[in-house]
């Protein structure tokens, strides 16, 4: 077992109690830090194009690695001392409204999309993050890999020795954040989800590898609180929000067929909430999203194919620190949504708009289904 394995239990064993996630309204909005997040992965400093229509086409899939901690306070400092001035307090608005739809919440937000794109990068730099990429073109921001520090149990060790144990602990999970942002009717529409890994045993026990674990409707929910509030919304008036949506909920039912001469969804969906759905099970799922057209019901993605692609383990505490970077190539693909009788079908194509049932779509379609809120 290995050191930080060994600590942690060592901690818990001395009767430490770990924090528990974010579950309760005060914590969603930010009244309680049960949600205190570290990046895993070196960063260049946070940058926000000159230009917001050109875009950083690119497909990333990397497992966490890496770790900079004095790159995050010092951005902590920086932003407490404007804080402390005056200068970076966003003056307060009405303009923010929150939707939910079954497990699915995003904010709407009365401000264009290029005024609100910036702020959302300075926004995942005070959560802790360093950002891995930003797409104008296509409305998204992705974190790289952070570690939420609350999960890690107090006790006298960790609180004796300070940074020296800091640099040992570790929880064992990983999030990463994707925010998605859509044009509609002259507001912006903002999506949060995430991604989840924890880190597990190999069956042999002499290493560790990491594994996608579930999403968390409700840490979606906990950061796009905290979005308001940075963007002016007080913790009051969030909260009020966040309740008034928790009383509207409702399902969508999804039919997956993948034969071997057909690969589609069926959704109980008008064509725009099924748009909707798709596009936020595209950001949950971690696919590529370089370019999307409402208007063809077209999202242009890279999928890496898990039967060829990488591998996710780090063994050990130096890979952690310096682990290498995985350099197989996704394949460019279509995800397209129509509008079928008083419903939507989802189907696959491939880079050249010609619709496909291999192996591949198949899981791809799979892979929705399994993030489309049930």
């Amino acid at each position: 077992m290995r050191l930080t394995k060994i600590c942690a239990a060592l901690t818990v064993g001395l009767g430490a109690v770990a924090l528990s996630g974010c579950s309760t309204l005060e914590e969603i909005t930010g009244g309680a830090e049960s949600v205190d997040y570290k990046s895993t992965v070196r960063g260049e400093p946070l940058s926000v194009p000159p230009d917001l229509t050109q875009a950083q086409a690119d497909a990333h899939y990397k497992a966490p690695e890496g770790t900079s901690f004095s790159s995050y306070m010092q951005s902590r400092e920086a932003q407490q001392q404007a804080v402390a001035s005056g200068s970076n307090i966003l003056p307060q608005t009405d303009g923010i409204e929150v939707k939910r739809d079954g497990q699915l919440r995003w904010l709407v937000v009365d401000m264009p999309a290029e005024k609100i794109f910036p702020e959302v990068i300075e926004f995942w730099g005070t959560q802790g993050f360093t950002i891995r990429s930003q797409d104008p073109r296509a409305g998204v921001i992705q974190t790289d890999w952070a570690e939420n520090r609350a999960k890690i149990p107090e006790g006298w060790i960790r609180s004796a020795l300070g940074a020296i144990v800091d640099q040992v602990f570790d929880s064992g999970e990983r999030e990463r954040f994707t925010t998605r942002m859509e044009r509609v009717d002259g507001k912006t529409e903002i999506y949060i989800s995430h991604q989840h890994m924890e880190e597990t045993p190999t069956p042999d026990g002499t290493t560790f590898k990491w594994v996608y674990g579930k999403e968390d409707p409700n840490l979606n929910a906990a950061m796009l609180a905290r979005l308001m509030v940075y963007l002016g919304t007080d913790q009051e008036r969030a909260q009020s929000k966040v309740t008034q949506a928790e009383q509207t909920e409702r399902g969508t039912a999804v039919e997956t067929v993948t034969t071997s001469s057909e690969a589609f969804l069926r959704l109980n969906e008008p064509f725009d909430r099924a748009w909707r759905r798709v596009g936020v099970a595209i950001d949950s799922a971690g696919f590529a999203l370089e370019d999307r057209d409402r208007s063809s019901g077209e999202y242009f993605i890279r999928y890496l194919d898990s039967d060829t692609g990488e591998k996710i383990e780090q063994a050990n505490i130096f890979t952690r620190m310096f682990g290498g970077r995985n350099t197989a190539e996704a394949q460019a693909f279509r995800i397209r949504v129509v509008a079928q009788g008083n419903g939507s079908m989802v189907t696959v194509l491939d880079k050249d708009g010609q619709t496909i049932s291999t192996d591949t779509a198949r899981r791809i379609i799979t892979v929705l289904s399994n993030h489309i809120g049930k």
